[in-house]
């Protein structure tokens, strides 16, 4: 009962407010008139009963007092009352008594009308939204069809991967112009640009969440078209070297030296350095050999130089070279290099044949090449170091002489890229098995 009494009292001051809002101002006439008050109660009740909502509204005038009772469906309602009243001519305050009714069927009815008023519309909509549903599919089948056609997309593409987008290009383009025939023929327009502003806002959500495979993507793309590399090619990415198998829409795949894959995601490859070992097809290489420091470098030079360019795997051009590279503990090292042709010799086994044949070279031509040693020497040794010295140097010169005649009856082993050909060989099976879903061409352009 307290809590009541509580809420009356609550309700109390709201009520009031309620009918202190909206009052008429200006002076009140001196004389009182029936007649007005008869008309002010008809015009008030004519303007009600073309409002929906104040039927159950019951209005009385006396001088110039309007009395309002009944009840309506809404708060609102029962505040507009006290706006319409007051513009009245003549209305000297008002009595604003309408509550919000608690019927349920008089609360339900307005719903219900609504819904019958909008399922009306749904039916009579039907016959156009079929006609609209009808040109969007229309307009989306021969989009479908033309980019389904493998002409001329395979021939303006560099490649099926970008074919393919083109394709999606054009289908996605078709729904959009469908859309908007079919929006434009139910009058609704306006509608595109919230559908295109929506798509807008979750394609970037989707963006950021999808970042790297985004990157991926577009890595993809770009690789297709570059075509940094070709099929069987040497390169090198990230550290990673290995033969080229093939370019997917996702990732580089190479077969290394001991024959496994590597797959490298696309992102990766097109941000790193790529270094391409079978772009040309002379390639250069390289040893270093450590000779005593006594030696006569002019002349191991010579002879080193001769030995390189007396090897058959060796090019003219461009031409062996050999220069003294760096100092050691106890040598001082000579750099050698020689050029290949690639498709015919193997690079590994060209540069361990020169090593060997320049070595014994230089051992006949008594060319000293020491392991590095230390010595320490005392006074009462000295004589003692001198004749091991010296047994050390005949011992050397006797080696020389053995080397001499082993290489008087060796010559330059063969260094064919055997081992190349036969990696070759496996890219091209593995190709054969999987040729649909490769990017590169061998035909495309040098980047």
């Amino acid at each position: 009962m307290r809590v009541f009494l509580f809420v009356l009292l609550l309700a109390i001051p709201f009520q009031l407010s309620a009918q202190s809002e909206s009052q008429p101002e200006g002076a009140i006439a001196v004389e009182d008139s029936a007649t007005q008050d008869a008309a002010m109660a008809v015009r008030i009740r004519d303007i009600l009963a073309e409002l929906d909502g104040y039927e159950d509204v019951t209005v009385t005038v006396t001088s110039g007092i309007v009395t309002l009772r009944g009840t309506t469906l809404d708060g609102e309602k029962i505040a507009r009352l006290n706006e319409l009243t007051g513009r009245v001519e003549g209305v000297v305050a008002i009595e604003n008594s309408v509550t919000e009714t608690t019927d349920v069927v008089k609360r339900l009815n307005p719903a219900v009308e609504r819904f019958r008023a909008r399922m009306a519309q749904v039916i009579a909509f039907v016959p156009l939204a079929s006609v609209a549903l009808l040109a969007f599919i229309i307009i989306v089948f021969v989009g479908f069809f033309i980019a389904n056609m493998r002409q001329p997309w395979n021939r303006l593409a560099p490649n099926a991967f970008i074919a393919d987008i083109y394709r999606q290009i054009l289908r996605l383009g078709f729904m959009v112009g469908g859309l908007v025939v079919a929006l434009d023929i139910m009058g609704a327009t306006a509608l595109l640009s919230t559908i295109l502003g929506a798509a807008g806002i979750i394609g970037l959500a989707i963006g950021f969440a999808v970042k790297d495979t985004v990157e991926n993507f577009i890595a993809s793309i770009m690789l297709s078209i570059r075509q940094p590399f070709r099929p069987n090619d040497t390169i090198e990415i990230g550290g990673d070297t290995g033969k080229v198998i093939r370019l997917t829409s996702r990732a580089t795949i190479l077969l290394s030296f001991d024959g496994n894959h590597i797959r490298i995601p696309n992102a990766t490859v097109f941000k790193s350095r790529i270094v391409n070992f079978s772009r040309n097809d002379e390639r250069r290489f390289k040893f270093s050999l450590g000779l005593a420091p006594e030696t006569d470098f002019v002349d191991a030079q010579r002879i080193a130089l001769e030995k390189l360019q007396e090897l058959p795997f060796v090019l003219d051009t461009p031409a062996p070279a050999v220069w003294i590279d760096e100092i050691g503990d106890s040598t001082i090292s000579i750099t050698l290099t020689g050029w290949i042709e690639q498709h015919k010799s193997s690079l590994a086994a060209a540069r361990g044949e020169s090593i060997r044949l320049v070595k014994l070279a230089l051992e006949k031509a008594d060319v000293r090449m020491p392991e590095p040693t230390y010595r320490v020497l005392s006074p009462s040794l000295a004589k003692l170091a001198s004749a091991e010295e010296g047994t050390t140097d005949s011992m050397y010169k006797e080696l020389a002489r053995d080397a001499d005649i082993r290489e008087e009856s060796q010559v330059a082993m063969a260094v064919d890229a055997i081992a190349d050909a036969a990696l070759e060989q496996i890219v091209d099976a593995e190709r054969k098995e999987t040729e649909d879903g490769d990017l590169l061409r061998r035909e495309a352009p040098e980047e």
